[in-house]
């Protein structure tokens, strides 16, 4: 049996402060235990890995060199092979015209005459002064002839007669031949009061009509005659193109008016220089008219087959990288991506031809990106 004894006088008398600090002592040593029992459970050898990097893989190509065409359709504008704007070199009225829009006409064919009374009196003047002169050119010449012959024989004639008849006779020359010159002039001035065609050719424009005053150096002109029979197309070629060559030196031509039927143009000459304003050459072809179909001022759309001299790099487009400052595809070499700026020449669709620090046989990101840094490691994946 157990026996409870009181306590004695000796021993404190527990208060209620002194049961509250044992019992949170004996919460405190209760967790430590657990915390010791929790880590009692690892096994003794166990160590704790640092996450692994993770690496991507990422699609990639193996750049090639490839033939590069290209064709490029432009606009321009088809011309006459000569136009000549025909004016009257004298003053006068019209008396007859022969011609009128729409006719064809030979070189030297008679188009219109200018009647001038006072340029007829005047060629009829200098001709009967030229008649005059020669005239006494002749009394003088043949008079020193007689003089010389006779001056032969010693004491007939005087040296001093023979000097002055031989001085008048080269007056008489001299007057004759400006005589004649004059006259030449004057027949000249005759001749523009016919008005002929200076090649063939057709009017497209008549602005006379008979009785019209003409030869003044502001009027418009009398006509204005066009060489249809070949006509010349210019076309602005951009920048990009104009190291390249052209197949066949030859396009193909359509117009408005012949939507159906291609024209044969040929690249005859270029211009040698870039327009600043367009950044383009200009190119001429000529483009044959015998029938004649086409109509210089019509507008044309030529088609070009554009031709690199040597094969080129090509990449998709999606390899390229566009950014403010350049552009640039991303190389891998040795699993490790690195940016390569590039210029960048025809664009081929899908595909764009390129240049810059690269080789065949590189390998290239199939789609560049500017989250995909330089020095990135990365698993390639060759695209099929």
């Amino acid at each position: 049996m157990r026996l409870w004894t009181l306590p004695t006088l000796t021993q404190p008398i527990m208060t209620n402060m002194d049961k509250q600090r044992t019992s949170m002592r004996v919460l405190q040593s209760f967790f430590l235990l657990l915390v010791m029992a929790a880590c009692n459970n690892h096994p003794p050898n166990s160590v704790v890995t640092k996450e692994q990097v993770k690496v991507d893989s990422v699609a990639v190509f193996v750049l090639k060199t490839d033939s590069v065409k290209k064709d490029l359709t432009l606009p321009g504008e088809l011309q006459p092979n000569e136009n000549a704007q025909i004016r009257a070199k004298v003053q006068g009225y019209i008396r007859k015209v022969n011609v009128d829009i729409g006719a064809k006409v030979s070189k030297g064919q008679v188009l219109a005459f200018i009647d001038a009374p006072e340029i007829t009196s005047r060629v009829q003047e200098i001709n009967a002064k030229v008649k005059g002169a020669q005239a006494r050119y002749q009394s003088s010449k043949d008079y020193y002839e007689r003089i010389n012959t006779a001056s032969k024989a010693e004491g007939v004639i005087a040296a001093n007669e023979l000097q002055r008849t031989r001085n008048q006779m080269m007056a008489d020359e001299a007057e004759y031949r400006a005589a004649q010159y004059a006259a030449a002039s004057n027949r000249q001035m005759g001749k523009y009061l016919t008005i002929v065609a200076p090649y063939s050719g057709i009017i497209t424009k008549r602005n006379i009509d008979q009785g019209s005053y003409v030869g003044n150096s502001a009027e418009q002109p009398l006509f204005e005659l066009e060489d249809n029979s070949i006509l010349r197309l210019r076309v602005a070629v951009p920048e990009a193109y104009t190291g390249a060559e052209l197949l066949g030196n030859s396009g193909d031509l359509t117009t408005r008016s012949f939507p159906d039927k291609k024209f044969k143009a040929k690249l005859v000459r270029k211009a040698g220089s870039i327009n600043n304003a367009s950044r383009s050459e200009i190119w001429e072809f000529e483009v044959p008219n015998p029938a004649p179909e086409l109509k210089a001022g019509s507008y044309a759309d030529v088609k070009l087959h554009m031709v690199r001299s040597r094969p080129a790099l090509v990449v998709p487009t999606s390899a390229i990288v566009t950014t403010l400052e350049k552009k640039f595809v991303i190389r891998v070499v040795n699993n490790t991506t690195q940016w390569v700026d590039v210029r960048t020449g025809f664009n081929l669709g899908d595909k764009q031809e390129i240049f810059g620090d690269l080789q065949a046989e590189d390998t290239i990101v199939l789609k560049g990106n500017e989250e995909l840094k330089p020095d990135t490691k990365i698993v390639s994946k060759p695209h099929q």
